[in-house]
């Protein structure tokens, strides 16, 4: 197959991918989760005429002219309502979220009352209606709240728990299954030899994927054997996985045998190889219901690749945005002209007084995981980009918060 564009490749690898079903989960459970239907109130929320103040519970008409006196007949408290009727020349003690009572309509705080005994001094003319949240002042019941797509964060969460449901329509996490493959990856902490690397991609995959909503499921390393990548990709698609990633072997060198794994395993290649840097040889097929995506041993390249493919692949699972976070900014430096492939440059951008200024990493190398680490962004240079001088505009992809 010949390199294709990014957007080409992202096309065809989201082109006929569905929203995963439905499921239902408990109140605390949801938080994280994405709508799958819209949320309607259960009930009105406030359910009576409440008092937003501590004060008193008055008629305006009794406290039209100052200074009145009126009668206190009781108190309404939140949670234990007064059981009575205000009539002309009485006031009822209320408290903030207290159910105002019967007859009374308006408030009179306690600033504005000299209080003696079972009487008060109204100091103040208040006009009616005044201190008081209406019932259903913030919804009422069945008028829709939230719609379908909306990740559920704590303000969310608060408001369906005030709509007063239980369960919660959410849709069902991606599982997404990640094989580390080469006999030179040796997980964190154990021995090795002067030959072998510590395995990383599959721990920072790992992350993207919980960032982004899925379920990430470690197949653990694999070595390089056509049989061992096949039976644990066998296990992958037992165990339920969406989506299988691989890490490594995507590559034509003698060792890369993912792509004759995916053949003999009948995956249907959408693409293998892009025009972009880091990241050319990367795979996306599918068997069935399950999507594949072979991605680059590289460290760099994998991360790269996992943030502008299997990101988007997340979320139109999950029947969210699939849009990659690309923001407008300027060139600290500049920059030579590109190549063929759209590149994914490594930088650091800034917040200044007049935008986002950006600078690129000096050293580019895709096993390079610190400057990643460090870097909050990506500079995006299409293909044949001419070259940029410094404070020239370009495009870069966010990775983290820009100071």
């Amino acid at each position: 197959m010949s390199l294709i564009p990014v957007d080409e490749a992202l096309a065809r690898l989201l082109g006929d991918v569905e929203r995963l079903r439905t499921e239902y989960v408990a109140l605390p459970d949801a938080l994280g989760r994405v709508l799958a239907e819209p949320v309607t109130a259960l009930r009105t929320h406030p359910p009576f005429d409440a008092s937003a103040m501590d004060g008193y519970a008055v008629r305006a008409s009794d406290i039209a002219t100052v200074p009145t006196v009126l009668t206190v007949i009781g108190e309404s408290a939140a949670g234990r309502r007064f059981i009575g009727h205000v009539d002309d020349g009485q006031a009822v003690r209320i408290f903030t979220g207290a159910p105002m009572p019967d007859g009374a309509d308006t408030i009179l705080i306690q600033e504005n009352a000299e209080r003696a005994g079972d009487m008060i001094t109204a100091m103040e003319v208040v006009a009616k209606g005044r201190h008081i949240r209406g019932a259903g002042l913030d919804f009422r019941q069945g008028e829709p709240l939230l719609e379908p797509g909306r990740r559920i964060d704590p303000a969310a969460l608060a408001l369906i728990a005030a709509a007063d449901l239980t369960q919660v329509p959410v849709v069902r996490r991606p599982r997404v299954g990640i094989i580390a493959t080469g006999d030179e990856l040796v997980e964190p902490g154990r021995l090795r030899t002067d030959d072998q690397i510590v395995a990383s991609n599959n721990f920072g995959i790992a992350g993207i994927v919980h960032e982004g909503g899925g379920e990430p499921v470690d197949f653990g390393i694999v070595p390089d054997d056509e049989f061992a990548i096949g039976e644990t990709l066998d296990r992958a698609m037992a165990g339920g996985c969406d989506i299988v990633v691989t890490l490594g072997g995507a590559s034509v060198g003698d060792h890369d045998l993912t792509a004759k794994v995916f053949a003999a395993k009948s995956i249907d290649l959408a693409f293998w190889k892009i025009a972009m840097r880091p990241g050319k040889p990367i795979m996306a097929g599918r068997r069935g219901d399950t999507r594949f995506l072979g991605l680059p041993g590289n460290p760099v390249s994998a991360m790269v690749c996992a943030h502008l493919f299997l990101r988007p692949l997340v979320a139109r699972m999950l029947g969210t945005s699939t849009t990659t976070n690309i923001w407008r900014a300027r060139l600290a430096t500049p920059m030579a002209a590109n190549e063929q492939r759209q590149d994914y440059v490594r930088a650091i951008a800034r917040n200044v007084p007049d935008g986002i200024v950006v600078e690129p990493m000096s050293v580019q190398d895709s096993s390079m995981l610190k400057s990643l680490a460090m870097a909050n962004a990506l500079i995006l240079r299409p293909p044949h980009a001419p070259a940029a001088s410094k404070g020239d505009v370009c495009d870069i992809v966010v990775l983290r918060h820009i100071t």
